[in-house]
């Protein structure tokens, strides 16, 4: 077994952070609907996590706060895993962490655009096809929730932007 440190993720993991998006999702990552929301502002970095083998950053995770009308989550992402660490647990353990960062910090759900097979057994389920939508084209059979407060996902109905970029409710 490896010894694993995981960490809330500071400054100084920027750079590796960089590193490891660009080896897992490539240049064309910019093109995605999560990143186009992101775009409209920071992420939560006391609500991200990155997992440290020999001292080196090995995996990440990242929440952004959105609105999706009046209601208001986090998006999860992006998580990814260097090559050699896949298939070990890591991402599972740093989306767990983060959902428990969320409950701790009082959100309602953790948004994610994901695979339900692996974020399934995390807790996460389907958001009904249609009530949320993504700035760029995304399958709805992959946008997912995690409700931590019961009723969350109710009261998020319509596009979702970056918190930063939205108008407060009413």
């Amino acid at each position: 077994m490896l010894d694993i440190a995981y960490l809330a993720e500071t400054a100084a993991h920027d750079d590796a952070i960089e590193d490891i998006n660009q080896e897992a999702f490539g240049p064309g990552r910019h093109t995605r609907a999560a990143y186009k929301i992101r775009e409209g502002g920071p992420h939560e970095r006391a609500l991200s996590f990155v997992a440290l083998h020999d001292d080196q950053v090995i995996a990440t995770v990242r929440l952004t706060r959105v609105a999706v009308g009046k209601g208001r989550s986090l998006l999860l992402g992006p998580l990814a895993v260097k090559p050699a660490f896949k298939d070990m647990g890591i991402g599972r353990k740093l989306v767990r962490m983060a959902v428990e960062a969320a409950h701790e910090a009082a959100a309602g759900s953790v948004i994610l655009v994901g695979d339900e097979p692996y974020y399934g057994p995390l807790g996460f389920r389907k958001i009904p096809p249609g009530q949320v939508t993504m700035p760029r084209p995304v399958d709805p059979h992959r946008l997912l929730i995690h409700e931590i407060a019961p009723g969350a996902l109710e009261l998020l109905q319509g596009a979702m932007v970056h918190a930063d970029l939205a108008r407060q409710p009413a």
